[in-house]
């Protein structure tokens, strides 16, 4: 029968219609390649994507792939979106919230109710890993290839990839430092095609700590690390973290785990062991794919807390770090033989030309590109996710067992610590429980006056603790971490043939309380405690209510300015970027301190109208010479120049005060030729060495200076300095390391060097003041401790 002309229209745009649905449709379900959004495929030679071209992708991802949510979990220093990509299979990505809760409860096993709900846990569970990419950004190549991971996860119907996708969940960071990635793509950009190209930038990458925000994983200084501390820790409580890093061009190719000694005591030997397995898994599978010069068992321990890939370890987590060769930024570099030969070896691998059982096979030079760094960190990757799938019921099972184990008192642990009531500084007690709570440590205060046994040594020696002050069990899920940060570090005395230190990767010691100058006490026995005895606090606010502060709006809130004056103070900011400064930066905005950077140029003219100056701990060629003008365009090149010394010469003797940290300090002794010495100049690491610890300070507390201090003050060391006074007429001595047993947290060779000797000195100059701190009072913004001697110091 014949279709009547509306029935034929009607037919047309059913058709047209259903064709433009189906063309929508399948266009929706198009994942976008990298190249397609950013124009270049990531990791190519001489491109680079930044933080928004590399948010743009994800969110990007996100619209076009059921595999993948991205979520924005907060802002970063300088308000850039922190983001985390959630990639699994689509059914676990539509219940994402049904699997965090689910590891919540193996992340604490007091929760879970019998054997069928942890049954039913185990079975239902997926093993959650993290994935985080360039926190160092100049080691930009992980931050890129991070798109690619992505994109290969978000679109591959292999097998191996299905069994990925359905049994883990990865937490991809895209950089654990965006503010970074742009520093160094604006610079890289800038410099593509000229003589500097390659180079770092002239200034820290990121805002306050540059490479040292990698080392604030325990005391939370920073709004990355909150917010990364927060997802892991609060939220969703990870199996395996793996941290993607680069290091020098000449060594090996690869490190990867087992690590090298020592480990750290509070690690459970089952961590270990898992850290050591997945090292090898990658190792093989680089191995397989014929890439050479991939070393194991060298150069970083697991000694230390305070790293992305080490902090995991005290919460029942595998800790994964890898450091790949790397290039110059995004372009190639050639290593030729004579460079490899030259390289200086490393702690259990003596050379990139020797082969080894951790190192069986060499990297003979060539050219070495950015896509080289990526297809390794792609392999490694894909490694650590099919263990995380083939074994999820393991990696799950031993995750609850640790926690549960914890839960367990064991031999020669306290009980408890207590931090005492009624001590000064109580801004400080509240930021010290805010670390602890923000970490996932659970805090209880007495409600009323309990008796606790101080001494381990004398069970039935009981003595009264007042009432409102703070008890921090030990069994706990977080154990480990508790131990951790609340006793004394005793690193082993490593020495190598020659007598020589063995350099730990980082520092030896840490002790939370003695950085912070809190007051805590290892309780062993408590009588009568019960819940109407003991109160959990919920949130910082009510241990502040305790504290008798005011309510905080927002988490690590600012610090009441301590000031009663209001001076001007210039603080030096070298184009010679200085980590040191930018912890000092921290401080005084933390503290709602005004400042002022004085730049090179403002020394060399004499623009330098200031009452305190403050040289952050930098050699005197930092800050005489500056970067050379070989390395960097003119106008970041050169330091303060000797124009610039003999301005603040003048800016002293005309009544400003000096103030030195560290290494600054040999600077201005020489050039202002003041009668003292660092004693520990040309020692050898045989005779004196002591690589970050914790040390005891003999205070004169009727010293201006010394206000609101201790007689004996925490400090910390870390290859720092000890004055002899020449003529004491002329310099007083402030603070001396103690005359014995000056160590108290951490390692020290030829402690007799360091007994007695000035730590702290100051001496007028015509009108002026110059205050030598031998050490850095605010080092890593941690060491609140010692943060009174710089306010006394800026109020002279």
């Amino acid at each position: 029968m014949p279709f009547s002309f509306r029935q034929k229209l009607a037919f047309y745009l059913i058709l047209l219609f259903g064709s433009v649905c189906f063309t929508s449709h399948a266009q929706a379900q198009i994942v976008p390649h990298p190249k397609s959004i950013l124009g270049f495929h990531p990791t190519d030679d001489k491109t680079i994507a930044d933080w928004r071209q590399i948010t743009n992708y994800f969110t990007r991802l996100d619209a076009a792939s059921n595999r993948i949510r991205v979520q924005e979990i907060g802002k970063t220093t300088l308000g850039k979106p922190f983001i985390v990509g959630f990639i699994s299979a689509p059914e676990n990505i539509r219940n994402l919230e049904k699997y965090k809760q689910i590891n919540q409860k193996l992340a604490d096993p007091r929760i879970v109710k019998d054997q069928t709900e942890l049954t039913n846990l185990l079975k239902n569970g997926k093993t959650i890993v993290a994935i985080s990419c360039s926190i160092h950004s100049t080691e930009i190549v992980a931050s890129q290839m991070s798109m690619n991971l992505a994109y290969e996860l978000a679109t591959a119907k292999d097998s191996e990839t299905l069994e990925i996708l359905n049994n883990t969940i990865l937490l991809l960071i895209p950089s654990a430092n965006p503010d970074g990635i742009d520093i160094v793509a604006n610079w890289y950009r800038r410099n593509l095609g000229t003589k500097y190209e390659g180079s770092s930038p002239p200034e820290l990458y990121h805002h306050y700590a540059g490479h040292d925000n990698n080392r604030d994983w325990f005391m939370l200084n920073l709004k990355e690390t909150q917010l990364v501390t927060k997802l892991f820790w609060q939220e969703w409580f990870p199996q395996i973290v793996y941290d993607v890093h680069q290091m020098g061009q000449n060594g090996a190719r690869f490190v990867i785990p087992p690590f090298f000694d020592p480990p750290n005591p509070r690690i459970s030997p089952l961590i270990l062991r898992e850290v050591g397995l997945i090292g090898y898994k990658m190792a093989a599978d680089l191995q397989a794919e014929n890439i050479a010069g991939i070393a194991t068992n060298t150069t970083f321990d697991t000694w230390w807390h305070g790293g992305f890939r080490s902090a995991p370890y005290f919460h029942n987590s595998i800790g994964i770090l890898s450091e790949a060769a790397s290039a110059d930024l995004m372009s190639p570099v050639t290593i030729t033989q004579e460079k490899l030969k030259k390289s200086v070896g490393a702690r259990g691998l003596n050379s990139p030309l020797e082969t080894a059982t951790n190192f069986p096979e060499l990297w003979k030079g060539g050219i070495w590109r950015p896509s080289d760094i990526a297809r390794i960190e792609m392999i490694a990757s894909r490694g650590l996710l099919q263990m995380a799938s083939k074994f999820r019921p393991r990696y799950l099972q031993n995750f609850y067992n640790l926690g549960k184990a914890n839960l367990e008192p064991r031999k020669n642990e306290p009980l408890a610590f207590v931090v005492y009531a009624g001590q000064p500084n109580q801004e400080t007690v509240s930021r010290f429980l805010e670390i602890l709570m923000w970490q996932g440590v659970e805090v209880h205060r007495m409600t009323r006056e309990l008796e606790i046994v101080l001494d381990a040594k004398k069970p039935n020696d009981f003595g009264e603790i007042p009432l409102n002050s703070f008890v921090i069990f030990v069994n706990q899920p977080q154990k480990n971490n508790v131990l951790s940060l609340f006793e004394k570090q005793v690193y082993p005395q490593r020495l190598k043939a020659n007598g020589e230190a063995e350099v730990p990767y980082d520092v030896a010691g840490w002790t939370l309380p003695l950085q912070m100058g809190v007051e805590t006490v290892a309780a062993w026995n408590i009588k009568n405690a019960d819940k109407k005895s003991l109160q959990k606090i919920e949130n910082i606010n009510q241990a502040r209510s305790v504290l008798n502060l005011k309510p905080n709006n927002e988490a690590f809130a600012k610090m009441p300015n301590p000031l009663k004056s209001n001076p001007k103070i210039g603080l030096y900011k070298s184009f010679a970027a200085s980590m040191d400064e930018g912890w000092t930066r921290l401080v005084f905005d933390n503290f709602q301190i005004s400042y002022q950077s004085i730049t090179d140029a403002d020394f060399r003219n004499g623009r330098i109208n200031f009452d305190a100056v403050i040289l952050p701990s930098q050699s005197e060629k930092q800050i005489v010479d500056g970067l050379k003008k070989e390395d960097y365009p003119e106008e970041f090149a050169g330091g303060i120049t000797e124009k610039g010394v003999e301005n603040l010469k003048k800016f002293v003797k005309s009544g400003g005060t000096l103030i030195c940290f560290d290494d600054s300090c040999e600077f201005v002794i020489k050039r202002f030729n003041l009668p003292i010495k660092n004693v520990l100049n040309g020692l050898k690491r045989s005779e004196f060495y002591n690589p970050g610890s914790v040390v005891e300070l003999e205070v004169d507390t009727k010293n201006s200076l010394a206000k609101n201090l201790r007689k004996q003050t925490a400090a910390y060391f870390i290859n720092s300095s000890a004055f002899e006074i020449g003529d004491k007429s002329k310099v007083k001595s402030i603070a001396e390391y103690a005359k014995k047993d000056v160590l108290l947290s951490g390692w020290v060779l030829g402690e007799k060097f360091l007994n007695g000797k000035t730590a702290l000195a100051e001496t007028n100059y015509g009108k002026g003041k110059i205050i030598l701190f031998a050490f850095r009072p605010q080092h890593r913004g941690q060491t609140f401790a010692t943060f009174p001697f710089i306010f006394n110091a800026l109020e002279k």
